[in-house]
């Protein structure tokens, strides 16, 4: 395969445990002694000016010159639109050239659809290309037709090839480039079946090297496990600039994507969108999809103040607390931490005197959103409190704030942010930690605030 005096690469297979390499493939590592850990993989080319395969991610001239960090000559990355201000978002602003973004999700969640709808918009503009291997170009053209998108300049390539797509897309220039998805490419250079550890990673580098080298922004579609997880060797996601993770319950509507990891932006930014006849439409009010709830004040329920990425959100906390036949009572969380539920549960126990150890505790987050920060802990024990003692809360109050093993009420990062927010949806009462009581006050709104659960107690 030696081309031009160039060197053929040789592949070689490492050790997944221990990392010791080999050049033939065996059963055990002779190293480690672990079985099944061989995987296949490219050795190094050497060449004159690198010290790699991919020395020229650096710049091409692969230069090792040490620099000081203040001679570093720094622009500010420019951003080219996408046309959805959700997409956006969670990218950080817009897409940077040269970058590889990562997006995965459930089978039939739409990812899919909403690059294609990326791409016929951006198409107008700029030169775009779509690599599928996985559809028939009479496939994509059909939901282009469905969708109603305007795709007179949408290019289109059926291709698993690695060395074959680059050459392509070195000849067409696309400014932007999908690639659907990154389990069906290979490379030539390796003998494994596509989908495989080694064939995932290779040519998740070689598209990379070809973004960083021609300023192509580049899509990768990645399955997932049953588990939810990324397809594919762990290392994948170091590879790229940004994952992201399209999330949704099954028969809803509504689809979140989540910023897992960015290099030129914020994590943990949530973008939302609605599945409609004619493609994912923006939603750019989520918290009044969140907060669609009953007539009438029930127990159990309560308006948490959350934070995704940089948007403050509104979601609904519900809790069921019912006596439990078992010996062990189950506690069982939807979109929160078990483990922390169980903690919390504790910690009402022993500084507040209220034991649900004979208690069944269920916990949901209402439109499947899944909270991590740990501003829910107030908004969790209220409605569990409220659903034991079968003792509505006030429809107009909002809650946050962080629950301590001391049972102190522990402040969170942008309280005001979150206290403005709920005043904008019409909510004149909140319960938030002292430290988080603004110094001005916030127009319409009686701030409650709270040290410990003694304090928390007071207001049922």
């Amino acid at each position: 395969m030696a081309q031009g005096g160039k060197k053929t690469a040789k592949s070689l297979y490492a050790c997944s445990a221990c990392g010791a390499t080999f050049p033939k493939w065996a059963g055990q590592c002779s190293e480690c002694q672990a079985w099944n850990v061989l995987e296949e993989s490219l050795a190094p080319v050497s060449s004159g000016n690198s010290s790699g395969r991919f020395a020229g991610y650096a710049g091409d001239g692969g230069s090792n010159t040490v620099l000081m960090l203040t001679e570093v000559e720094v622009e500010r990355e420019a951003r080219a639109p996408t046309g959805s201000s959700e997409l956006d978002r969670v990218l950080g602003g817009g897409l940077v050239d040269g970058s590889v973004v990562l997006i995965g999700g459930d089978p039939g969640i739409g990812k899919s659809t909403l690059l294609i709808q990326t791409l016929a918009r951006l198409s107008h503009g700029i030169r775009t290309l779509y690599v599928s291997g996985e559809e028939s170009p009479r496939q994509i053209s059909l939901r282009a037709q469905r969708l109603g998108l305007p795709a007179e300049e949408l290019r289109l390539l059926p291709e698993t090839c690695v060395e074959r797509i680059i050459a392509n897309a070195e000849r067409e220039r696309p400014q932007v480039m999908v690639v659907d998805s990154i389990q069906t490419m290979y490379t030539e250079l390796l003998q494994s079946a596509p989908g495989s550890v080694s064939q995932v990673r290779e040519a998740t580098a070689q598209l990379a090297h070809f973004a960083k080298r021609s300023g192509t922004a580049v899509f990768l579609v990645g399955h997932v496990t049953k588990e939810g997880n990324l397809a594919g060797p762990r290392v994948l996601e170091h590879m790229v600039d940004t994952v992201l993770y399209f999330e949704g319950e099954a028969g809803s509507q509504f689809r979140l994507i989540r910023t897992i990891k960015n290099r030129f932006g914020a994590v943990n930014e949530l973008g939302m969108f609605a599945m409609t006849d004619k493609g994912l439409k923006e939603v750019s009010n989520p918290s009044a999809i969140f907060l669609s709830r009953q007539a009438e004040s029930v127990p159990g329920s309560v308006i948490l103040v959350t934070r995704e990425g940089t948007r403050p959100l509104l979601v609904e906390v519900q809790a069921l607390v019912d006596e439990s036949p078992l010996a062990n009572p189950r506690r069982v969380t939807l979109g929160l931490d078990q483990n922390r539920l169980s903690m919390l549960l504790a910690v009402l126990h022993r500084h507040a005197s209220v034991g649900m150890f004979d208690q069944d505790v269920y916990v949901n987050v209402v439109g499947g959103v899944r909270i991590t920060e740990t501003a829910a802990d107030l908004a969790v024990l209220m409605a569990a409190l409220s659903s034991f003692r079968d003792r509505p809360l006030d429809r107009g109050l909002v809650v946050f704030g962080e629950v301590g093993l001391t049972g102190e009420i522990r402040p969170v990062p942008n309280g005001q942010e979150r206290l403005r927010e709920a005043a904008k949806h019409g909510f004149q009462r909140a319960i938030a930690p002292k430290a988080n009581r603004p110094k001005q006050g916030v127009e319409g709104m009686e701030v409650i605030a709270v040290e410990s659960l003694s304090d928390v107690l007071a207001e049922f």
